[in-house]
């Protein structure tokens, strides 16, 4: 047990933590025979309270999600701390015992895995990269750095390991050839950059980031996963900081039995910020209305009418005297505006194609005022970096998502069905006879089954927010 307390830097925690180097002087002390009496009387209290702490952190997390800022339930069934104690003090390997506390998930194994690879890469020269200039260069232009870029995208996984280096004699100065264009595609992929393939600003940069950064931003997104209690049903996650959405199959994180899609999400403002949050599909929404926030009315909808008369018309929006969807509309005239602006009236958007939420609209009750919906701009998810909306989670697929949301809803909703409903005049609420679990996370680190490391922006700042929490979380007394 005192070897696990060493090692638990390899699952992203603090030996100093769980006084690991008193604890192994005084083991060894034992060992030899050569403890004083009050060091031999002493040392079961103390192993005891450094444990009591690290299996609460292995198990819980070192601080709790609504700390940091997550409105997660509460986390994984509590422990039995004196029968966990009472097993690990009787078995042989304590690696059974312990792993049954840790998190279940495949992705949280793969994550300590890339985190023993790049705590290695730390160990290594990295390269200090010539500034490519004002000018992304492409295959065949001159980089000084070309040979030093080799042999890191090698080292990082990126290119095989294969012609690294230059030949006796041979200029500094070489060309990006098409070995490195692919190396740079696939970097630029795992760091959720443009993939083009150029060796541009943002690309160099993210080049030069400390592997010790990295080695931080796995650490903490370790310390996430220990927030998450055991799937019961098959849930629907979005990642915020990756933009993507995952439609799992079953309770199994398998990449196999999990459909993706992109997403777009909250800026990155405060107010717009997309919260961490968990709720429930309750209903599907075809052909929505769209019923615009009072502050999206007063900062965006209203400047825009008085610049420009007629705009709310001309835009599919209605002046609604009430709160259903058959309250009477009120023409919009300057008193009535006046009366929108005061908030007496509330404001719609018309469904159709124009609709800001697009033609789908999920419905999952919660305390933000965040759903899932559909879009009039599905350019935009061509984009690398997709932060645009003012908190709700726009979907690249909503007709593949519905199709698979009302698989719990009465009646047979199969690609025609949907078709036919999206085509339709009306709009049309499906309620589900299961509500479908939604989890919106941030974790800004994902390792995949492929063997990738797929690394994202602190998009909102969360990573440094935790790492605050977990720097004066080490600051207290131990528990």
């Amino acid at each position: 047990m005192v070897a696990r307390l060493a090692g638990s830097d390899a699952l992203g925690l603090e030996p100093d933590d769980y006084q690991a180097s008193p604890l192994q002087r005084a083991a060894q002390e034992l060992a030899a025979g050569s403890a004083p009496a009050v060091r031999c009387a002493q040392f079961p209290d103390a192993l005891e309270a450094a444990l009591r702490r690290y299996l609460h952190d292995l198990h819980f997390g070192r601080v709790s999600a609504r700390r940091a800022g997550f409105d997660l339930p509460e986390p994984r069934q509590d422990l039995d701390m004196p029968a966990l104690l009472a097993r690990l003090a009787s078995a042989r390997d304590p690696a059974d015992e312990l792993g049954a506390i840790e998190p279940g998930f495949a992705h949280y194994r793969l994550l300590v895995q890339a985190l023993r690879r790049y705590r290695h890469l730390a160990g290594l020269a990295q390269p200090l990269l010539p500034d490519p200039g004002r000018h992304a260069l492409h295959v065949g232009d001159d980089y000084a750095g070309a040979a030093a870029l080799r042999g890191w995208l090698v080292a990082l996984g990126d290119l095989p390991p294969k012609g690294i280096g230059t030949e006796p004699g041979e200029s500094t100065r070489q060309p990006l050839d098409a070995g490195l264009e692919a190396g740079l595609r696939r970097f630029q992929a795992r760091h959720g950059l443009e993939v083009d393939g150029a060796l541009g600003r943002q690309t160099w940069q993210e080049l030069r980031v400390p592997i010790a950064q990295r080695v931080r931003q796995i650490e903490l997104t370790l310390e996430r996963w220990r927030w998450l209690a055991p799937f019961t049903s098959a849930p629907i996650i979005v990642n915020v900081p990756q933009f993507r959405l995952f439609v799992f199959e079953g309770t199994e994180d398998r990449a196999a039995a999990i459909l993706q899609m992109p997403v777009i999400v909250g800026r990155s403002f405060e107010q717009m910020r997309t919260p961490v949050f968990v709720g429930d599909i309750r209903s599907v929404v075809f052909r929505p209305y769209w019923d615009v926030p009072a502050g999206i009315v007063r900062r965006e909808i209203l400047p825009l009418e008085r610049a420009s008369p007629g705009y709310l018309g001309r835009n599919g929006f209605e002046l609604v005297d009430g709160q259903g969807d058959t309250s009477p509309v009120v023409p919009a005239t300057e008193e009535s505006i006046g009366r929108l602006e005061a908030g007496s009236l509330r404001l719609r958007q018309r469904p159709g194609g124009t609709n800001a939420l697009g033609l789908l609209k999920f419905v999952l009750p919660n305390n933000y005022g965040v759903y899932l919906h559909g879009t009039p701009t599905p350019g935009l998810f061509s984009r690398s970096r997709r932060d645009f909306s003012h908190g709700c989670i726009r979907v690249g697929d909503p007709a593949l998502l519905a199709q698979q949301v009302l698989r719990h809803a009465p009646g047979s909703w199969g690609p025609a069905a949907v078709a036919a409903a999206l085509a339709g005049a009306d709009n049309q609420r499906v309620e589900l006879a299961t509500p479908v679990r939604v989890m919106v996370l941030y974790g800004t680190v994902l390792a995949t089954e492929a063997g990738e490391v797929m690394f994202f922006r602190d998009l909102y700042g969360l990573d440094r927010r935790l790492a605050t929490l977990l720097r004066e979380e080490r600051s207290r007394a131990p528990r």
